[in-house]
């Protein structure tokens, strides 16, 4: 039974390929990496929420609507291929503090996002690592290749708090893609793997709107800590 839905707008998708040796030791030891023609990827994306709500609870105001920056890369475990996130960033300060709790890693950040006829801009920063992200992108002809698909029809994700490696599922329809021609004023993400990829052009594509509905997490494993005499 699903435990949250949100709507999802003006979503930018921004893909880099990165060795998997570079990447894996950034990954807990339970995921094995999911590579596409033997690259490991890193995304950023970048979007709107809106009608942020609880199930069977009406929307919260000050909680339903604010912007998000996910840095992820692809994973699987037991079969299943799915996203790891290295963190989520949000614009609403109450809804980033009580989703630090659980087991994901949500943050506060700066985030803005400006609309033009056909040209979007984004920028966000988190203030205590100095990461940034400038980006302005136009919107190309749609596109639903292969390697789109692989990109983006992801249904669950994994994240590891202390000893217990979760699992969540979302549920949307299939996406609706657009090419985008991205252009990167300024790339300090993922400061972990600073270097390697922040002054590569991304790889980019664009949605509309998605409407997705998310379920409590699971247990996938649990580590037992032994007793010391």
């Amino acid at each position: 039974m699903w435990m949250m839905s949100q709507t999802w707008q003006d979503v930018l998708f921004l893909h880099w390929p990165l060795s998997p040796q570079e990447l894996e030791k950034h990954i807990p030891s339970e995921l094995k990496l999911d590579l596409f023609e033997h690259n490991a990827w890193l995304s950023a994306v970048l979007f709107k929420v809106q009608g942020h709500r609880l199930r069977f609870l009406p929307s919260f105001p000050g909680m339903n609507t604010y912007l998000q920056l996910n840095v992820r890369t692809y994973v699987e475990f037991n079969g299943k291929k799915g996203i790891y996130f290295f963190h989520l960033d949000v614009t609403n300060y109450f809804f980033s503090k009580i989703t630090a709790l659980g087991s994901l890693p949500y943050r506060y950040s700066k985030i803005l996002v400006k609309q033009r006829d056909n040209y979007y801009a984004y920028t966000s920063y988190y203030k205590a690592l100095d990461e940034r992200l400038r980006v302005s992108f136009k919107l190309g002809k749609n596109t639903q290749t292969n390697f789109d698909q692989w990109l983006v029809e992801r249904y669950h994700s994994w994240a590891k708090w202390e000893d217990t490696l979760f699992r969540i599922d979302i549920q949307h329809a299939p996406w609706e893609l657009q090419q985008a021609k991205a252009t990167i004023q300024s790339n300090t993400l993922a400061s972990f793997m600073k270097g390697t990829f922040q002054g590569t052009p991304p790889i980019a594509h664009y949605a509309k709107k998605k409407v997705a509905r998310v379920f409590p997490p699971v247990i996938e494993q649990r580590k037992t800590r032994s007793l010391k005499k």
